[in-house]
């Protein structure tokens, strides 16, 4: 398992801001969405550089919480992309929406814990339109705490696990790039959210 120093260094920024910073008196990456706001699901992430990521597992541990302006329907959303191409214009991707989680009491919203997307085109908005249910599912997660991520990735097939469970929140038997997609991983951020990454562990097996 390789340890990736969360420094602003290591990170290409794409449509995002990601900075140094010092939270809660330890240095993190702080990551916030700054183009395309009106769109969801886009690529909009603080990327690795010089990564090639196929198989293995991404290990992250991350904190979200709401900006002053963030609008109403902001659910601190947050999470990774992985297989990211060179250009950003596919990847497969990960978040938790923390509004949802633990606090949230709507059990419609409970429902939409957390999400898989792959860009372009199969974004949650996409899934909603034709009633596909298997790419959510409820997150014992909520803002302003840090959350562990793990997902575990082989051919088609994606596990997703959040702070130390045993089983996944999320399994994903058919990720829509298919078997043989390759790239970088990287921080996801959408609309309203502030992110710190403090701990970013990757493990290629091939």
């Amino acid at each position: 398992m390789k340890e990736i120093s969360v420094c602003e260094k290591n990170f290409t920024a794409v449509h995002v801001l990601a900075e140094d910073a010092v939270f809660e008196g330890q240095p993190v990456l702080r990551v916030v969405k700054k183009d395309k706001i009106d769109l969801y699901d886009e690529n909009t992430y603080a990327k690795v550089d010089g990564l090639r990521f196929h198989n293995g597992v991404i290990e992250v541990k991350l904190f979200s919480r709401l900006l002053p302006d963030a609008p109403d329907f902001a659910r601190g959303f947050i999470g990774i992309v992985y297989r990211a191409d060179a250009d950003d214009s596919e990847f497969e991707a990960f978040y938790v929406r923390p509004t949802n989680g633990r606090s949230c009491t709507d059990a419609v919203r409970k429902a939409h814990g957390c999400q898989y997307f792959s860009y372009p085109g199969y974004t949650f908005s996409y899934f909603r339109e034709y009633g596909i249910t298997k790419y959510e599912a409820e997150a014992d997660t909520d803002l302003n705490e840090w959350i562990t991520l793990k997902a575990v990735i082989e051919d088609e097939h994606a596990e997703f696990y959040l702070n130390q469970g045993k089983e996944p929140v999320l399994v994903v038997e058919d990720m829509k790039h298919g078997v043989g997609k390759k790239g970088s991983v990287g921080i996801f951020v959408d609309i309203g959210t502030e992110a710190f990454v403090s701990e970013l562990k990757v493990d290629c097996r091939d």
